[in-house]
C-alpha cells in the first residue's frame, strides 16, 4: 500500500467522520402517523491484491457492504403496517469487480444498482407480505453471523475480490476466478412475491417465487424457502438459517442449491460461526469462523475474527478450494462509522491444472447516515 493511497483513504475516512458531527437522522412525520426516512451508508476501501507474481491495487467500494442510499415509507393500517423500501447502490467501483485487467470506471451507475423497490404488509395474525425487487426468502440464509467482522470477513468471500483470477504455476493468467472457486450459493433479489410466517419460539418460515427483472434479455425463474432461527439460551445469543433455493435459467439450465449457517456469541465475546452450501449441479463447501467481540475502548467495541472455508468441486469435478482469512472491525459509536482490515489467502487446486497461491488486504471504513 502507498503512501498516496493511504493519505486517500485516510482522507475519506477523517471527512466521514467530521461529517457525522452535524448529521442527525432524516425522519420526516407524514401527519397521519405514518413516517418517511431517508438511510444509507458510504464504504469506501483500499483493496490490494497479490496473485504471485504482480500485485494489483485499487480504490474500492468495498462489495461486502457496498455504498448505497435508501427511503422507507411506513404508516399504520388495518390489522398490521404498511411499508414502501426503495434502496440503491451508488454504482461506485465495486471490490468484487476489479482484476488484474479489467478496472471499472469510479462511478457507473446501472439499473442492476437497485436494490429494493418493494411494497411490505406485516398483519398482525399472518405475517409479512412483500411484493417488488427484494431479498428472495434464501438471501442471507448461508451468512448468519454475529461476529461483528462481516464488513471485511465473512461466508460471501468473493465480495472481497472475486473477479481476480489465479495464475497457473508457470505464471500464465488464466480465467479460474475467485468468484467461481469460493461459491457460497446463497440467495440473491429479485422481482418476487415473498411470504414470511410470524415468529414461534424464534422460529419463522419464509417462502417466495421471483424473477430476473434487471438484466437485459435475462428471464431467470427463481422458487426458494427458508426456515430461520433468533433467540436467546442463558448467557448465548443466536441465529441460524436453512434454505433451499431452484434456478431455472432461460439457457435451459436448471440448478438446486441447499445452503445453511449457524452462529452463536456467548456474553464473553467470543462467538463461532459455521456455514455449508451444496449446488447439486456445481459442487460444495464448508466454512468456520471464530471470533471475539469486546469494549477494548471507550469509542465502540472492537471485533476480531480467524475464519476459513473448503470448497470441493467448484471449479471443476474433483477440485479443491482453500481460504483463510483474519480481520479486524473497529467501531466509533459516535460518528456512525466502522474501520477496518483484513487479510485473506487463497488456494486452487484441479487434478489436471494447479495455480499459484494469492492473497488480499481490504482496509476501508463504513458511515452510515
Amino acid at each position: 500500500m502507498n503512501q498516496t493511497s493511504i493519505k486517500r483513504v485516510l482522507t475519506t475516512i477523517v471527512c466521514a467522520v467530521c461529517a457525522t458531527q452535524v448529521a442527525a437522522e432524516l425522519k420526516y412525520d407524514t401527519g397521519n402517523g405514518g413516517s418517511v426516512q431517508i438511510y444509507g451508508q458510504f464504504s469506501p476501501a483500499y483493496l490490494s491484491f497479490d496473485d504471485g507474481v504482480s500485485t494489483t491495487s485499487e480504490i474500492v467500494d468495498n462489495t461486502n457492504s457496498n455504498s448505497r442510499i435508501g427511503l422507507w415509507y411506513r404508516n399504520p393500517a388495518d390489522f398490521g403496517d404498511f411499508a414502501i423500501n426503495l434502496e440503491t447502490a451508488f454504482g461506485l467501483r465495486p471490490s468484487g469487480g476489479v482484476n488484474q485487467v479489467i478496472k471499472p470506471d469510479a462511478f457507473e451507475w446501472r439499473r442492476t444498482n437497485i436494490r429494493k423497490v418493494e411494497a411490505i404488509w406485516n398483519v398482525d395474525q399472518f405475517g409479512t407480505f412483500s411484493l417488488g425487487q427484494g431479498s428472495m426468502s434464501s438471501d442471507g440464509a448461508s451468512s448468519q453471523d454475529l461476529s461483528g467482522t462481516t464488513l471485511v470477513l465473512y461466508n460471501s468471500i468473493p465480495d472481497t475480490a472475486g473477479a481476480f483470477t489465479f495464475r497457473t504455476t508457470a505464471g500464465a493468467l488464466t480465467a479460474k476466478t475467485i468468484n467461481a472457486a469460493f461459491a457460497s450459493y446463497d440467495g440473491s433479489r429479485k422481482a418476487r412475491v415473498r411470504y414470511d410466517t410470524r415468529s414461534f419460539n424464534g422460529f419463522r418460515l419464509s417462502a417466495s417465487y421471483g424473477e430476473e427483472v434487471l438484466l437485459k434479455n435475462v428471464d431467470n425463474k427463481v422458487s426458494d424457502f427458508g426456515v430461520y432461527y433468533s433467540g436467546d439460551v442463558g448467557s448465548v445469543t443466536m441465529v441460524g438459517a436453512v434454505a433451499y433455493s431452484r434456478t431455472e435459467f432461460d439457457i435451459g439450465v436448471t440448478r438446486h442449491n441447499t445452503v445453511g449457517s449457524f452462529s452463536l456469541l456467548h456474553d464473553t465475546g467470543f462467538n463461532v460461526t459455521v456455514a455449508a452450501g451444496r449446488s447439486n449441479e456445481a459442487g460444495s463447501y464448508g466454512y468456520a469462523k471464530l471470533g471475539y467481540k469486546t469494549d477494548w475502548f471507550s469509542i465502540g467495541s472492537t471485533a476480531v475474527a480467524i475464519d476459513y472455508y473448503s470448497g470441493s468441486d467448484t471449479t471443476s469435478p474433483n477440485s479443491d478450494s482453500d481460504s483463510v482469512g483474519i480481520g479486524v472491525v473497529q467501531s466509533f459509536d459516535a460518528a456512525n462509522l466502522e474501520a477496518y482490515l483484513g487479510y485473506r489467502e487463497y488456494s486452487l487446486s484441479e487434478t489436471t491444472q494447479t495455480y499459484r497461491d494469492a492473497s488480499s488486504v481490504l482496509f476501508g471504513a463504513r458511515w452510515k447516515f
